[in-house]
């Protein structure tokens, strides 16, 4: 079992950047793949971020070159660096862990509330 809970999100400017981070407690964090959804109003949340293990990562299109996906095993975060954002990024973000499926898609077990970042002017 594990406990998630984000932190960072907040109102930023158009070209602006934020860094999201997450908390994990419960047994075992180091073995789970990571991994950032966001969900806009009226949108189905999506994958932004993942992240295995031992670091390798993967990214949305939509985010490729703005946003970074980091963990720290020993000390049970993670973080996702969201920089030049606009606002299409507007959304709640939600810090994930789980497992890679048989055909190599990330699927999340866990799952934390939810923090909003909102891009405006």
């Amino acid at each position: 079992q594990v406990q998630l809970v984000e932190s960072g999100g907040g109102l930023v400017q158009p070209g602006g950047s934020l860094r999201l981070s997450c908390a994990a407690s419960g047994s075992m964090f180091g073995i789970y793949i990571m991994g950032w959804y966001r969900q806009a109003p009226g949108k189905q949340r999506e994958l932004v971020a993942f992240i295995s293990p031992i670091g390798s990562t993967n990214y949305a299109d939509s985010v490729k070159g703005r946003f970074t996906i980091f963990r720290d095993n020993a000390k049970n975060t993670g973080s996702l660096q969201m920089n030049s954002l606009n606002p299409e990024d507007t959304a709640v973000y939600y810090c994930s862990a789980g497992f890679r499926t048989s055909s190599g898609s990330y699927s999340p077990a866990y799952w934390g509330q939810g923090t909003q970042v909102t891009v405006s002017s």
